[in-house]
């Protein structure tokens, strides 16, 4: 997964994050509690490529705090479900059949009350649309527009007693927690990947061009100051990649947590850094649209702060677990 992730975000980071991310996300969660009929009806469209996926777990008030999210799902008495509220940052929602959906469906505070849902709707395009379903309620999507990471669309999606069967809750009611928490370890170590692969193009392209590009009767390349970035640039690029194939190995034997988040945050700043060295490099022509750095530094930034942001996985996860760690080894 991480080698097929840089590939596709080396070429761009929107193919990689839309049509590896997310779908791995949904499948963690049905492959961990998804019914047998739940499996069959979309693991294998999902996996042909035929269904497409979006995950809405960020609300307008609330982002890196899951455990406080309001959009409400409530219970009826056929077994469905009617849904009200927001979500934000809703990537390839539009294009999605697939909407992975953190709801709030009991009354107890904290993650204790939150289920995962799977909305099913047709795919669009566009900047914005509208799905009505014939048994009542309205999906509204309105694409947000970004600095970089264009080559996609980020919705805010409004929900408006828009009707789920009960086929779609995803596990037990009242632990969608600890599914997308789950699933959000895999998408953590595919952001490390992503950002390995958006280096490994801004490193390509640099040396391809400080080899050809003369500045003082020689190639920028063969000046010593331009050598030590591009060397600094290939340690950055290398250790990331590392660090996320560690976290990875960690994470097929059921653990890796913890690794994860922290190939997430290391390999995101490095990738601003190593962009940032490429534009530089490139001197003004890395400014300009036309050239493919450019897009590497506006894309590498978003990295920091998507699938958990570097402040919360710093003081939340590792700063926790490295406490904790601490605390064990004072006691021995």
């Amino acid at each position: 997964m991480l080698i097929g992730t840089e590939e596709m975000a080396a070429g761009s980071l929107a193919v990689g994050g839309s049509l590896m991310t997310r779908p791995e996300i949904l499948v963690r969660a049905l492959l961990s509690a998804g019914t047998e009929e739940q499996k069959r009806r979309w693991l294998p469209g999902i996996a042909s490529g035929e269904l497409l996926v979006a995950v809405a777990v960020s609300e307008p008030d609330f982002g890196s705090d899951v455990a406080a999210l309001q959009c409400r799902a409530t219970s009826q008495p056929d077994g469905s479900w009617l849904v009200n509220g927001a979500k934000l940052w809703c990537t390839f929602a539009g294009r999605a059949h697939l909407v992975m959906l953190l709801c709030r469906t009991g009354g107890e505070p904290g993650h204790r009350g939150l289920s995962v849902f799977v909305a099913e709707k047709p795919s669009r395009l566009g900047h914005d649309f509208e799905h009505r379903i014939d048994s009542g309620g309205v999906l509204r999507g309105h694409a947000i527009p970004t600095l970089g990471y264009r080559g996609l669309h980020t919705f805010e999606l409004v929900f408006e007693d828009y009707r789920l069967p009960g086929s779609a809750l995803v596990g037990e009611q009242g632990r969608g927690f600890y599914l997308q928490m789950e699933s959000f370890a895999t998408g953590r170590l595919q952001t490390a990947a992503r950002a390995v692969g958006v280096m490994q193009a801004a490193l390509r392209d640099t040396l391809a061009y400080t080899a050809q590009r003369r500045v003082f009767g020689r190639p920028v390349a063969e000046h010593e100051l331009a050598r030590a970035m591009l060397g600094r640039m290939g340690v950055r690029l290398h250790a990331s990649r590392q660090l996320s194939f560690a976290a990875a190995r960690l994470h097929d034997q059921g653990g890796g947590q913890v690794e994860a988040s922290l190939a997430k945050l290391y390999a995101s700043r490095m990738a601003e850094y190593v962009t940032r060295d490429a534009m530089q490099l490139f001197g003004g022509m890395g400014y300009g649209e036309e050239t493919d750095v450019s897009r590497y530094f506006v894309d590498a930034r978003v990295l920091a702060i998507f699938e958990g942001a570097e402040e919360v996985l710093a003081l939340r996860v590792i700063g926790r677990s490295l406490e904790k760690a601490g605390d064990e080894m004072r006691k021995r």
